[in-house]
């Protein structure tokens, strides 16, 4: 009987919903990812075709990807790393840390990293439970998931989970802006996603640009069903929702804009025993109007969050746990679109070869580039560290180079090929 009260309730908030945002402005395309011929560090191949386009530096000049990690504060935990760029070229990070997930005490900080020195500013607490509840006007019994973007007209803007009340699927989404650049932020305001109940709405993965400003944010539920829903938001504003899996166990979306009307969402798996362990996967053709459901990405998902990323070159990477159980080991994939396979081209972390107890748990990774040839990523170290690598345009230029082509790839669909 609960349960039946409980999706009353939503259907009706559905209904709601659909009356506020009717009137709404109408939806524009993507802003389409720049694709464009890369810069002095490439490295030159003959093993792919156009490789003659790419300009020539010796092997020296090419590092492994460098590791740091990001400033402790000293709490127990830490989780839910994300970053992006600055307009100096820098490249500023958020998560949440404090005695456990879900404790009052967690709370968002930030850090900068300057990509001249390689070195990371003292942190700072950017949002605590005590200025949420102040700023909200609500009671705040947690905080988690922290999610920057960049707005149109300069401004940061960062996403945040709060809860209220129960778990994290009584969750809802807040946000607060800065116009200088992280140093300082406003009062937070909460997203409203529906009119009457607004609960169970998370964030985790970045936000892609519409050509008219405006963000699409990829966001999912825990409450009565586990599914993508993608928000169309103008600043603070919900001005549409769209359904992205409903009920294919997936959350967590990660949206891959394609062209000016196509994209393609990963999600994190939740499916039952039984289900293939794989990433589900849905796509658009209508700039995330609608979303139908294609064939898994044949990658290993455990449950975890996956991260991506487009590069200049056209170049997708991944990163990802890729086994069906535990997050012991974590992976680098990339993959050339026009190929439709992706392959390994860093193994970050492995425990497989130690004992269930020895091993850490490796998860939520992150990935952004700060000039677009480039790849910086940071994930939760055993729920104790926030790691930070570093990927040179050189050193992916070389792995682009080496992918295998169509015949002799791996056996690793793109989406796409695969529907």
């Amino acid at each position: 009987m609960n349960r039946v009260i409980a999706l009353c309730f939503l259907l009706l908030a559905a209904v709601l919903g659909f009356i506020h945002i009717e009137g709404r402005p109408a939806w524009a395309p993507f802003t389409i990812p720049e694709v464009a011929q890369l810069e002095s560090e490439e490295v030159q191949s003959d093993s792919k075709p156009g490789a003659s386009k790419l300009k020539l530096v010796t092997q020296s000049a090419i590092t492994a990807p460098r590791a740091d990690w990001v400033p402790d504060t000293g709490v127990a935990s830490v989780h839910a790393a994300s970053l992006i760029v600055l307009k100096d070229g820098n490249v500023r990070a958020f998560w949440f840390a404090g005695s456990r997930e879900g404790a009052a005490d967690v709370v968002i900080n930030s850090a900068v990293f300057d990509t001249k020195t390689n070195a990371w500013s003292a942190p700072v607490v950017v949002m605590d439970r005590v200025a949420a509840e102040k700023g909200l006007a609500r009671y705040i019994a947690k905080l988690g998931n922290p999610v920057p973007a960049r707005l149109s007209d300069g401004r940061l803007q960062l996403f945040f989970v709060t809860v209220s009340i129960g778990g994290w699927a009584g969750s809802s989404i807040s946000t607060i802006f800065s116009d200088d650049e992280g140093s300082t932020w406003s009062r937070p305001q909460r997203l409203i996603t529906s009119p009457l109940i607004n609960l169970s709405t998370l964030v985790k993965s970045p936000a892609v640009q519409f050509s008219d400003g405006r963000l699409g944010l990829p966001a999912y539920h825990e409450w009565i069903g586990r599914f993508g829903e993608f928000l169309r938001l103008d600043a603070a504003q919900v001005i549409d929702k769209r359904r992205m899996s409903s009920g294919r166990s997936a959350i967590q979306p990660l949206v891959f804009v394609n062209a000016a009307e196509d994209a393609t969402a990963y999600f994190r798996q939740t499916r039952s025993a039984g289900q293939a362990k794989q990433i589900p996967v849905s796509h658009t053709q209508n700039a995330g109007q609608s979303w139908q459901s294609a064939s898994d990405l044949e990658v290993a998902n455990p449950n975890s969050a996956v991260a991506g990323l487009t590069l200049q070159s056209g170049a997708h990477l991944l990163a990802l746990n890729n086994i069906e159980v535990g997050r012991h080991r974590l992976v680098l994939l990339m993959s050339d679109p026009k190929v439709g396979q992706w392959q390994v081209i860093d193994v970050l972390e492995d425990d497989e070869a130690l004992p269930n107890e020895q091993r850490k748990e490796y998860s939520y990774p992150y990935l952004m580039s700060a000039n677009g040839n480039d790849a910086h990523l940071v994930y939760t170290w055993d729920r104790k560290k926030i790691r930070h690598v570093y990927f040179s345009s050189a050193w992916l230029t070389r792995a682009f180079s080496q992918l295998p082509q169509q015949s002799s790839a791996q056996s690793m669909p793109d989406s796409k090929e695969a529907q």
